[in-house]
């Protein structure tokens, strides 16, 4: 070998150590691959997609994913309409499975059977979280077209922010807040059925938004101010470009005009369901046609109860007797834009028909599972 070596000159040297790079990297991949084994909780390494721009995007665990949270009908699709519209941001329609999986988490822990044959049959909490991790990465890179970032626009998955950012490191959330009185009107005259809701009564459904919007606030500041940015529908709605400048600096995005303008790229960028309740919504510009449509239809011993139904619009910075409410002077840009929308409402209206056929059969624009609370009998499995 020694003989042949001196005789075959550089070229033959050079081919013996890059086999033996080879062989070494071969040799490495092998070693991770064994550690890998033995430590089931080990994050496996980043995947790619291509973009129809041809571009190679990369997605792993430590990747800056956005979430946007908040009780349903508090302002969440327009959100996610608005940061879709960014050319940089991708969110896309509600999955509806993401939310369902990590109750479903939270369920086999809590009951001790479950626990007891997840733990008999090796399944450990590390491999738990990283194949809820896989499964929820997939769903958000996969159910849309690739972005610099992506967002994922499932309202309960703030119940479990906690437990998220422990999957995704770099995760940050924005909490979408809204007044409860407006919120249970919506709720109630839109028919969207959320287990546990009752749509015939405002004040039962005023207290489920106090118990859903108090956990989800408690989340919030649990994640504390770098991870979770509070956001009130309200204030979004009268001065949007003061508070997208302010959910774009949280969330590292540069500033782009699109935001302001979410409309203009309706299914060009933006995305619709014609199965999700505010979608014909936020075909029009930012306006304020919804703050305060539920002033005069609460029912007068449910108004006067209202600090001691829903105690959590005081905490919120609502005035629970005030009606109507003074939330603020809007900007002229949307002023305008209300004014026009009220001129044109038979346009509106004839546009939403021809998008979604307004074929929405009563309750069925809910999910009549996805809102069980965490607590519900866990142990109660078969």
């Amino acid at each position: 070998m020694i003989l042949r070596l001196s005789r075959g000159g550089p070229r033959r040297a050079a081919f013996y150590a890059i086999l033996l790079l080879f062989v070494a990297a071969v040799l490495f991949r092998i070693c991770i691959l064994r550690l890998t084994e033995n430590d089931p909780a080990m994050v496996s390494p980043s995947k790619f997609v291509v973009g129809p721009d041809h571009k190679i995007y990369e997605y792993n665990r430590d990747m800056p994913l956005i979430f946007i949270g908040g009780v349903p009908r508090s302002g969440t699709t327009l959100m996610r309409a608005m940061l879709d519209a960014h050319p940089d941001v991708r969110c896309g329609q509600e999955t509806r499975v993401i939310p369902r999986l990590l109750q479903l988490r939270f369920h086999w822990l809590k009951s001790e059977k479950e626990s007891l044959r997840l733990e008999e049959a090796g399944i450990t909490k590390s491999v738990l979280d990283s194949a809820i991790a896989a499964f929820t990465l997939e769903i958000i890179v996969k159910h849309g077209e690739p972005a610099p970032r992506l967002c994922n626009k499932d309202p309960l998955t703030i119940k479990m922010g906690t437990y998220v950012v422990d999957l995704f490191p770099n995760a940050k959330f924005i909490f979408m807040v809204r007044d409860g009185r407006a919120t249970a009107h919506s709720i109630i005259t839109r028919k969207v059925t959320i287990t546990g809701f009752d749509l015939t009564s405002y004040r039962q459904c005023l207290k489920k938004w106090n118990s859903a919007v108090e956990a989800m606030n408690n989340q919030c500041k649990e994640l504390g101010p770098n991870r979770c940015l509070k956001v009130p529908y309200e204030q979004l709605v009268l001065h949007p470009r003061k508070w997208m400048e302010k959910v774009l600096k949280f969330l590292d995005i540069p500033w782009n005009e699109s935001v302001l303008h979410h409309h203009e790229f309706i299914n060009n960028g933006v995305s619709l369901s014609k199965v999700e309740r505010s979608s014909d919504q936020v075909i029009k510009p930012v306006n304020l046609e919804a703050l305060t449509k539920w002033v005069g239809s609460i029912p007068d011993d449910v108004v006067k109860d209202m600090a001691e139904i829903a105690p959590m619009l005081s905490v919120l910075g609502y005035d629970p007797y005030a009606n109507p409410p003074n939330y603020g002077r809007p900007d002229d840009v949307v002023a305008t834009n209300t004014k026009d929308i009220q001129k044109h409402k038979g346009d509106w209206e004839k546009k939403a028909k021809e998008m979604f056929n307004n074929r929405w059969e009563e309750g069925g624009g809910g999910d009549t599972a996805l809102d069980k609370e965490p607590s519900d009998n866990p142990n109660n499995t078969t």
